[in-house]
This record gives C-alpha cells, structure tokens and sequence, in this order.
C-alpha cells in the first residue's frame, strides 16, 4: 500500500478518497527552491508541557534565553530607502531603532536615551536627521552615537561610556531587514540556514506591500505559532478551505532551527468528495492567473497543474517572472516556519508573513503581526505604500480564515491552564509543532538537556 509523504497511511485516516498528488522531480528543480522530502527526525512522542504557555517563569526563561539571544525579523528594506529612514519596532520589554545611514547600509540600536531612559521614538516609521530626546534634549545621531548633551560641563562623571548606544547586529537578507539584542549572536547565514536557497527565488523585493496590520490576541505567542504550523485543523476551523486545498496530502520537512510545509493549492481535500463544478475559491485562482473559468474543459482534479501550466506559458506576457519557480510554486503554499516567531507563505504572487511577538508582561497576550505582500509586474507602477493599522482581536476582521483562527486561539489558552490538561498531545500531521518546542527546548535548556521535570 502507498504510504503518504510523512509516513502514515491516508487510507486508513478520516477521508473519503485516496489522492495521488502530482508533484515536480527533485531532478529537475536545478538551484531553485528544494523540494525534496527531508529526512524526519527522532522527535518522541512526549507531551509539551501545558505550563510552558502560561508560566511567568517559563516567560522570563525564554527572554532570557531565546529573544535576547537569536536573530529577529525588524522590518522590510523599502521601509528604508533614504538615509535617515528608520524602523522603530518592539520585542517584549525592548524597543529598538533600525536606521538607514548615509553610506546606504543599516544599523540597529536600543531606542532608549542614556540620560533618564526615555525612548527616542514611538513604535513605527519615520525620517530623522537626528535622534533628540525630547527630554533634555541629549541628541544622537543617525549611527546612534551621542553627538550633543546640554551642559555637559554640568555632569562631573562625563559623558556615558563610549558617548555611544549599545551598537546591535543588523543584516538585510532578501527586502527584509533582521537584528538582534544579542551583540554576539551567530553570524546571520549560520543562523538562517538553509533557507536562502528556499526563498530567495521568489524576489520578495519585486512585491509590494499590500496589508501591515498589528492585532493584540489573548493568547500566548507559541499559541499562535502552533496553529500555523500544522494543517490537521483545516476540516475543524477552516471547512470552507477543504475546497481549496489538500490537508492531507501535505509534505512536511524539518530543517535545524527551521521547517516547512508544502500544501497543494487548487486542490479539493481528500475528505470531501469531488465536486462536479469548480469551487468558488478555486475558481477566484484561475481568474488571478488569467484563465477563464467558464472555458475551461478539465476536470476539476486537473485544474492545480493546468493552472501551472498556464501560469507558466502566460507569465512572461504578464509581466511576471516565473523563471525560477518549479511548476508547483506556481499554485502551491510552501509555508516556512523561520525561528523563533515568523510564519512565512510564500505565493508565485504574493507573500503572507506572520510575526509573533510576546506580551512585554502578560504570557497569556502576544501581538500578530500580518505583513501581506503582492508581486508588481514589471512595466507597472509601484503603489502607495499601506498604512500601518493597530487593533485589539475583535475590533475588525482580518479576514475570514485568519478570523476563525482568532477567534480559537483565547479559548486554546484559557483551556491549557486547566488542572486537568496537562499538555499537548501531538500527533504526526502536527510533527512541525514537536520540532519547534524541540529548537526551543535547545535553546532554553541546551541541545538534548531537557528532562522530564522541566516545562
């Protein structure tokens, strides 16, 4: 009998049909995005702890441990065209400034004045000359260091250490820009590893901004990482995307730090029968490629690779350059989940990316960042960059899939704090949520040192 990609049997799982998904030949993806199945590792079958997702204690050991540590996203490249552009963004209790200086590169620093700890600028973007303390006016300038104090003859001590912000680690790598708390973090390309030969061929710097959206959820950040790193939940929240895509037939690959997943696009899923007209949903991915749905002549079963096939002959008169995507990126969602706190889906036209940040305080609060991006084809105007929007869960819709998940995730935590919920039951189609706590787990308590005592 067949076996499915992960190792389980789809035959014998809650389906009404057994699907043999159509996919590229590692053999002919040459140095674009790889494809093959990579090898599962030994993960157990262990619990994760419910307490890691509520615990003051556990909080403090993963700002200790992990964010004060790794790298982390900062922003996108275009955000910071001019010198004197910056990213004022927030992790946690930190607030750092990510400035474009005048010799074109970046650099990052604590947004915070050495004098009385006032922060320099609100969350957000903007453009400086300077950086003044609206406090006292002590001024900084675009590389952070302290180029004026009023009165300096006034402090017997002299000025602070150095005349300088703490200098942080910053890179841009594919239109995005990362830092780091950690001055000696390891260097970016160990860190992200391998996923440069993953993404780099989907030239996010030729899209656009097109959603950047702040949401306060009353859940926990790991909480949230969970529900994007597996597809076993799409036939429970998600029914309306079981005529969209196959949750079953899903490829599932664990890289060090990083993993991933590939889930077929305009595909029905293997627990519905197939239906005899084609789905709204995958009627809309036909019209956004260019077809015409109502002179199409296949069955509904072959619409994902003649959309591939479509997508590839038409792309170039669209002003769309393909050319380094498999057939399959064409439709399908390679989602990547990049450590500690990014869900990235990567489109052939479009990137949706989530960033997951802990509560300054509260481990039962996290903030959703939703940064959506849309392929300009070539000849056609740049548009407008999107204003940032900031809200708590329930104030607007961020749409209907992402809204079903919001509306879950308070529930999911409140319930892991239950006395009789001693943690997570974990099975293969979620094998992606056991090896992030497992990267996490290396991070907090060192490479294999977790013992069955601790969270």
């Amino acid at each position: 009998m067949k076996k499915h990609v992960m190792g389980w049997d789809p035959a014998a799982m809650d389906a009404l049909r057994v699907v043999d998904v159509p996919r590229v030949d590692p053999e002919t993806t040459g140095n674009g995005t790889p494809v093959e199945k990579a090898p599962d590792p030994e993960l157990g079958t262990d619990i994760i702890p419910a307490a890691r997702y509520y615990s003051p204690e556990f909080m403090a050991m993963e700002w200790e441990k992990v964010w004060t540590k790794t790298w982390l996203l900062g922003g996108r490249s275009d955000d910071l065209k001019e010198a004197g552009d910056y990213i004022c963004t927030e992790i946690g209790k930190e607030s750092v400034l990510i400035v474009r200086q005048v010799d074109g590169s970046v650099r990052c620093f604590p947004n915070v004045c050495l004098h009385r700890g006032n922060r320099l600028r609100p969350e957000g973007r903007g453009n400086a000359e300077k950086f003044q303390c609206m406090y006292h006016h002590w001024t900084y300038g675009l590389d952070g260091k302290l180029e004026h104090i009023p009165d300096l003859c006034t402090f017997l001590q002299g000025g602070p250490p150095g005349m300088s912000a703490q200098p942080l680690p910053c890179v841009e790598w594919n239109s995005f820009v990362w830092f780091s708390l950690n001055p000696d973090v390891e260097p970016f390309d160990d860190f992200i590893d391998p996923l440069k030969q993953h993404l780099e061929p989907y030239h996010p710097e030729r899209m656009a901004w097109k959603r950047d959206i702040t949401v306060e959820w009353d859940c926990n950040w790991k909480t949230s990482v969970d529900a994007f790193n597996e597809t076993y939940h799409v036939q429970g929240i998600h029914p309306q995307l079981k005529w969209y895509l196959d949750d079953i037939n899903v490829q599932i690959d664990c890289y060090g730090k990083h993993n991933r997943y590939l889930i077929p696009f305009a595909a029905i899923s293997p627990r519905v029968h197939m239906p005899s007209q084609i789905p709204p949903a995958i009627y809309e991915i036909m019209v956004n490629a260019g077809m015409d749905p109502a002179e199409y002549e296949g069955r509904v079963s072959d619409i994902r690779v003649d959309v591939q096939k479509f997508k590839r002959e038409h792309g170039p008169a669209q002003g769309k350059d393909y050319s380094e995507l498999n057939d399959d990126q064409l439709t399908d969602d390679y989602h990547y989940m990049i450590f500690p706190n990014v869900a990235v889906n990567v489109h052939s036209d479009d990137i949706m990316l989530f960033r997951q940040r802990p509560h300054a305080t509260d481990p039962n609060k996290m903030y959703y960042d939703i940064w959506m991006f849309e392929l300009v084809p070539e000849g056609e105007e740049w548009p407008e960059r999107v204003k940032h929007k900031r809200f708590k869960h329930g104030d607007k819709s961020i749409g209907q899939v992402l809204d079903q998940d919001a509306f879950n995730l308070p529930t999911v935590q409140t319930g892991m704090q239950s006395e009789y919920f001693p943690g997570l039951w974990i099975g293969d189609q979620e094998q992606r949520i056991r090896h992030f706590h497992k990267v996490l787990d290396d991070y907090i308590y060192g490479p294999g040192q977790k013992t069955a005592d601790d969270l």
